[in-house]
C-alpha cells in the first residue's frame, strides 16, 4: 500500500498510523495554532503555562482512555512528548536504550502472542524471529557491543529449532564491519521480511502496539515499518472450524512456517539468493510429468506376449484381459505432458524387458486396489515385517528386491549380506566347492556401507522364459566408492570413484542403467553402469546430500539435504528446477509418487511434507512419528497411500488424499485475495518452536488426522519400507533390545 512518507516523529502513514482523532476528542488541528513570537520576558504566570498545559493534556488523556479512544490517546501521547530540534523524540528514561530497549519490546510482543487467542497464536509467534534479528542488528550497528551479545545470548535458544543456520551465522557478529561482511546480515537489511497474517490478527496487533508505545510498542512499529512487509489475508487464521472443539483439535504443525515467507529468495541452503527473481512465479519452468513412452517395438512385443498369456490363462468372469489392461494402463494419447524418448537415452529393449512388462501388467491387474477413505474409514494396508536378530547394531541400511525374493543389508563392518526371503539357496554361475546357502556375504568395501539398492526386477512365474530377477546390486560406503555387484556370480564387477567424501545414499533409476548418489561432499552425481565416471554433477546444497530419488519418468531427480531443503533437478540439463523449503530438521527420506505429481519428504523431527511438483508448493504436512528420523518412504501403486518408517520403531500408513486445515486454507494465486501492506510485519516462520519461559506451554499434539494406522515393533528401528506392485508392504528392521542397567 503506497502513501505519503511518515512524519518525522510519528509512525508510518497507513492503518498503523492514527489520524488527528475524532472531532469529539477536543483536539484542534495542528496548523490552527501558529507559533507565537514575543520579546516579552517570561513572568511567573507564563512559567505556569507549561505546567497547566501538562495538566490539561493529562485530563484529556484520562478522558480518552475512559471513553476507549485508544488511537487518539496514543497519538496525543506521541505529540505531547518532548522532541529534539530535528523532530525526533527525546528518550524519557535513560535505561530505555541498548539491550533494555529491545528486550522490553521483544518481551512485550512475546507476551502478547502467548496470551492471545489460540486461533491467532501461531501466526503471531512468527513475528518474534524478524523482530529478534533486526533488534540485534540495530544494536550492533549502534555500537552497543556488550548489549548486543547479552541480547543475542538471552533469546537465541527460542529460534534454534527452526533457524539454527542463521542463528549460528549471526552469532559471530560483534561490530558494524561484521554486519557488512556477513552475507546473511546484509540479506536481512537489504530486503524486507515477508509475513502473512489474517486481517483480524493484524489489526488487533496494530491497536495493541499503538496502545503500548512507551512499553516497547514504538520499537516494534519502527522495526516493522522499516524492515518488514506484511500480507494480510481474508481468511480464518487456523481453519474454517471456529468452534472450541475445532480450535483445540488443530495440530501444532500449523505453527510451522509456510515455504513462501521470510526474506525473498533466502532459505538455508539456497545458493541463488543474490539472483532472486521476483517474477519467479511467472517464469517457473514447466515440468513434463507424464510417463516415459515405450518404444514401438517393445509395445508390439508386449502385446503379442499378452495375447499368448490370455490364451493360456483366460481372465475370470468380470476381469479384464491382460491385453485390455495393457491398453488402458500403458497406451496413452500423446499429450504435452509426455516426455520424448530423446530426452533420456536408454539401451535397446531385450527379451528380459518384454517379460518384465508382461509381469507388471499381470500384477497391476491382480493387485489389491487401495482407494481413498470410504465413510470416514481409511483403506486397510497389510505390512510384512522382517526382523534381523543378533545384529549388535551393525546394520546401517536395508533394501528389498523388486521381485520380493531377496533382502540386502549394509553393515558397519564394511560388508554386505544378502538373504533369500523364501529360504532357498542362492546359487552361483561359478562352480563352488561348498553347497550354496540361503545367504551371501559380499566383501570389498573399506568402510561402513551406508546404502544398498537392487536393480529393477519383477516376479518370474515362467522359469523357462528370460529371468526377471535382479541382476545387480549397488552399494556405497564411507570409502568414497560405489560398487556394482553381479548377483549371478556374487562378485564385484565395477568400482565407481568420483565423490570426495563418504557417500550416504544411492538409488537405481526406474528403468535401470542409470543410478544416482548423494554424498558428504554436498553433491549428487548421476552415473551409468557402462561409464566409469559420473555423467552429471548436481551442485547447490549447502550441506550433505543425505537422500536421493528418481522421478518415475526418469526425466528428473530429487535430492534431500542437511540444509533442510529438497531440490528437483533436470537429469540431463543438470539445472535445479524446484527448491522445496519448509522442513525444520534434516531431510532424511524422499519418494516420488508413481503418478509423478507429488513428492513426499521426511525429516529427523518426525514430520512428512507432501509437495505438488507442478507448482512447487507444499500440499500438506503430516505428523505422527517421534524424533530421531524417518528413514524410508514408499507410495502405493495408485499414489493414494504413503507408508513411512524410522527410528521411533513404527511403520505408519498415511492418507495422501485427505485434505487438512492447512491444505484447505492455504493461500493460492487463484484463491484468497491477498492485500500487500508495505512497512508492516513478517517471517519465514520463527516461532513454530515452543517459546521457552512462556506463560502458556504448548501442548504436545498427537498424530495428524491423515494417519490411517500405526504398526509398532518391539524395540526394532525400521530401516526400510516398500510397497510391492501388488500393494503389499514389506518392512525390515533390526531388533535392538534396551541396554540392561
Amino acid at each position: 500500500m503506497s502513501g505519503p512518507p511518515p512524519g518525522p516523529g510519528g509512525p508510518g502513514a497507513r492503518s498503523m498510523s492514527v489520524g488527528n482523532g475524532p472531532s469529539s476528542a477536543g483536539l484542534p488541528p495542528q496548523h490552527a495554532i501558529p507559533p507565537q513570537q514575543t520579546n516579552v520576558p517570561p513572568t511567573a504566570g507564563a512559567q505556569a503555562g507549561p505546567q497547566s498545559q501538562q495538566n490539561l493534556n493529562q485530563i484529556v488523556l484520562e478522558y480518552l482512555s475512559k471513553k476507549g479512544y485508544v488511537r487518539t490517546e496514543a497519538m496525543l501521547r506521541k505529540e505531547s512528548e518532548p522532541q529534539n530540534p530535528n523532530g525526533t523524540a527525546i528518550v524519557s528514561r535513560e535505561n530505555e536504550v541498548g539491550a533494555a530497549k529491545y528486550s522490553k519490546a521483544l518481551e512485550l510482543l512475546r507476551t502478547y502472542a502467548e496470551d492471545n487467542l489460540e486461533m491467532y497464536r501461531p501466526e503471531l509467534r512468527k513475528l518474534l524471529w524478524p523482530v529478534f534479528v533486526y533488534s540485534f542488528l540495530d544494536l550492533v550497528r549502534e555500537y552497543f557491543t556488550k548489549d548486543a551479545e547479552q541480547f543475542f545470548a538471552k533469546y537465541k535458544d527460542m529460534f534454534k529449532r527452526e533457524h539454527e543456520d542463521d542463528v549460528n551465522t549471526l552469532g559471530v557478529i560483534r561490530l558494524p564491519p561484521h554486519v557488512q561482511d556477513s552475507r546473511v546480515a546484509k540479506l536481512y537489511l537489504d530486503n524486507k521480511y515477508r509475513l502473512t497474517l489474517s486481517v483480524a490478527s493484524f489489526y488487533n496487533l496494530v491497536q495493541f502496539l499503538e496502545s503500548k508505545l512507551y512499553d516497547g510498542g514504538s520499537v516494534i512499529i519502527d522495526i516493522t515499518r522499516e524492515h518488514m512487509n506484511i500480507l494480510t489475508v481474508e481468511r480464518p487464521p487456523g481453519g474454517n472450524d471456529k468452534s472450541i472443539a475445532g480450535i483445540l483439535a488443530r495440530p501444532s504443525s500449523d505453527d510451522l512456517p509456510a515455504e513462501d515467507e521470510g526474506i525473498p529468495g533466502h532459505n538455508p541452503g539456497h545458493p541463488l539468493t543474490q539472483r532472486y527473481d521476483p517474477d519467479a512465479e511467472a517464469s517457473r519452468i514447466r515440468l513434463t510429468l507424464g510417463p516415459y513412452p515405450q518404444e514401438t517395438d517393445l509395445q508390439d512385443d508386449v502385446r503379442a506376449a499378452l495375447q499368448e498369456e490370455d490364451a493360456r490363462n483366460p481372465p475370470r468372469l468380470g476381469q479384464n484381459s491382460l491385453l485390455d489392461e495393457y491398453e488402458l494402463r500403458i497406451k496413452r494419447e500423446p499429450t504435452d505432458d509426455v516426455p520424448s524418448r530423446d530426452m533420456v537415452p536408454l539401451p535397446p529393449s531385450l527379451a528380459r524387458d518384454v517379460a518384465m512388462e508382461v509381469q507388471k501388467v499381470v500384477e497391476h491387474r491382480d493387485r489389491y486396489k487401495i482407494t481413498g477413505r470410504t465413510g470416514g474409514v481409511g483403506p486397510a494396508v497389510s505390512v510384512t515385517m522382517y526382523t534381523f536378530h543378533n545384529t549388535f547394531d551393525s546394520i546401517n541400511c536395508i533394501d528389498f528386491s523388486g521381485d520380493s525374493q531377496l533382502v540386502a543389508a549394509g553393515m558397519a563392518e564394511s560388508y554386505i549380506r544378502v538373504w533369500s526371503l523364501d529360504g532357498k539357496p542362492l546359487t552361483s554361475a561359478i562352480s563352488e566347492s561348498s553347497p550354496p546357502s540361503s545367504s551371501r556375504r559380499l566383501i570389498g568395501h573399506a568402510g561402513p556401507v551406508y546404502a544398498v539398492s537392487f536393480s529393477p526386477s519383477t516376479n518370474n512365474p515362467d522359469p523357462s522364459g528370460p529371468s526377471t530377477s535382479p541382476q545387480y546390486l549397488l552399494s556405497c560406503s564411507a570409502d568414497k566408492t560405489i560398487r556394482l555387484w553381479g548377483l549371478e556370480m556374487w562378485t564385484c564387477l565395477v568400482a565407481y570413484r568420483g565423490h570426495d567424501n563418504p557417500i550416504w545414499d544411492l538409488q537405481w533409476g526406474p528403468h535401470g542403467h542409470y543410478f544416482l548418489t548423494g554424498s558428504n561432499d554436498r553433491t549428487a552425481r548421476l552415473w551409468a553402469t557402462d561409464h566409469i565416471e559420473p555423467l552429471r554433477i548436481y551442485v547447490g546444497h549447502d550441506n550433505d546430500v543425505d537422500c536421493v530419488a528418481f522421478h518415475p519418468n526418469n526425466l528428473y531427480v530429487f535430492t534431500g539435504s542437511c540444509d533442510r531443503t529438497v531440490r528437483m533437478w533436470h537429469i540431463s540439463g543438470g539445472n535445479c528446477l524446484r527448491l522445496f523449503t519448509g522442513h525444520i530438521g534434516n531431510v532424511t527420506a524422499i519418494a516420488c509418487s508413481p503418478d509423478g505429481k507429488t513428492l513426499a519428504s521426511a525429516d529427523d523431527t518426525g514430520s512428512i511434507i507432501l509437495w505438488t511438483l507442478e507448482t512447487g508448493r507444499r500440499k500438506k504436512r503430516m505428523r505422527g512419528h517421534g524424533k530421531g528420523g524417518i528413514w524410508s518412504l514408499s507410495w502405493s501403486v495408485e499414489s493414494t497411500v504413503l507408508v513411512s518408517a524410522g527410528a521411533d520403531k513404527t511403520v505408519r500408513v498415511w492418507d495422501a488424499l485427505q485434505e487438512t486445515n492447512e491444505s484447505i486454507n492455504k493461500t493460492t494465486s487463484d484463491g484468497t485475495a491477498v492485500n500487500k501492506v508495505d512497512g508492516a510485519l513478517t517471517t519465514k516462520g520463527a516461532a513454530g518452536a515452543p517459546v521457552p519461559g512462556a506463560k502458556k506451554a504448548v501442548k504436545e499434539a498427537g498424530p495428524s488426522a491423515d494417519q490411517i494406522s500405526a504398526f509398532p515393533t518391539k524395540d526394532s528401528p525400521v530401516y526400510k519400507v516398500m510397497f510391492t506392485r501388488m500393494n503389499l508392504v514389506l518392512a525390515g528392521g533390526a531388533y535392538l533390545p534396551p541396554a540392561k542397567v
